[in-house]
């Protein structure tokens, strides 16, 4: 069955493939499986921020059963600032448009505050009723130029998509989308080479959705994901989810979801 649990475990294992290798360059690793350390020296089965912050909102839509845009904001400054919503003890890892959004207190709009810090824990959204608007405004938490609202809406789209059974180019062909991600509609025919996996928001979304058209299983999908390099846990957690809707729970290496930490916490924050 396609639920919250399969695309929140499948974000988790996908930041926590990627974690050892962040900022790598594609093609100087290879990553298989689980591992650890590397560019955090964590042990392994370590999820980042992307994950942190994701179960920071299933926190707050468990509890709450609604959309609350103080609450969430509380949780996400609750993780950034006291160290809640992490696999261990410490924090370690954070955007700076993420920090300097929570520290001001309004999100950043402009261009170059475009990272893909609010794609990556938007997933929730899609198991809820809202609307074009309640991802903006969630989205602009953090990250509150258009591109970045854009990207979350997109994502979102496909998400629903994926959960009412169709397959994800023929949703690709009919999303809605601007100019700035057109090529969205050419992924399928779009060699790696052509494949930025940076940490702009476009970049993280292309690269998170071809991986998924270039793959036929939860696995493939995420070690594709985190093996281009560069912002590696973020394209591995955003392909992570989708893939979890698509697969299933099952479908996720049970070895991988048994090295995963601090699993308490993550049921825990489920809804």
């Amino acid at each position: 069955m396609n639920t919250l649990r399969a695309a929140v475990y499948g974000l988790i294992v996908g930041d926590a493939l990627g974690l050892p290798v962040e900022f790598k360059e594609r093609g100087s690793f290879c990553i298989e499986g689980m591992t650890g350390f590397g560019t955090y020296h964590q042990p392994p089965g370590t999820w980042s921020d992307d994950s942190s912050m994701t179960l920071a909102t299933c926190d707050s839509i468990r509890e709450k059963g609604r959309l609350d845009l103080a609450d969430l904001r509380r949780r996400f400054e609750n993780w950034l600032f006291h160290g809640a919503y992490c696999a261990g003890e410490q924090l370690f890892d954070y955007g700076q448009t993420t920090y300097e959004a929570l520290t001001s207190g309004h999100g950043l709009s402009d261009f170059w505050s475009n990272g893909n810090g609010s794609l990556m824990r938007i997933i929730p959204l899609a198991f809820l009723d809202v609307n074009d608007s309640d991802i903006d405004v969630v989205s602009a938490l953090t990250h509150a130029h258009a591109l970045s609202k854009e990207a979350c809406r997109i994502y979102i789209s496909v998400a629903r998509g994926l959960l009412g059974g169709r397959e994800l180019p023929y949703i690709l062909k009919e999303v809605e989308v601007s100019n700035h991600f057109f090529r969205l509609k050419e992924l399928a025919r779009m060699p790696e080479s052509q494949i930025s996996s940076s940490g702009f928001v476009v970049h993280t979304l292309q690269a998170s959705l071809w991986c998924l058209l270039q793959t036929d299983s939860f696995s493939e999908a995420v070690l594709k994901a985190v093996n281009l390099g560069d912002d590696s846990d973020t394209t591995g957690a955003v392909t992570g989810a989708l893939a979890g809707i698509i697969y299933g729970y099952d479908a996720i290496p049970d070895d991988w979801v048994k090295t995963i930490r601090n699993k308490e916490l993550i049921e825990h924050c489920l809804f």
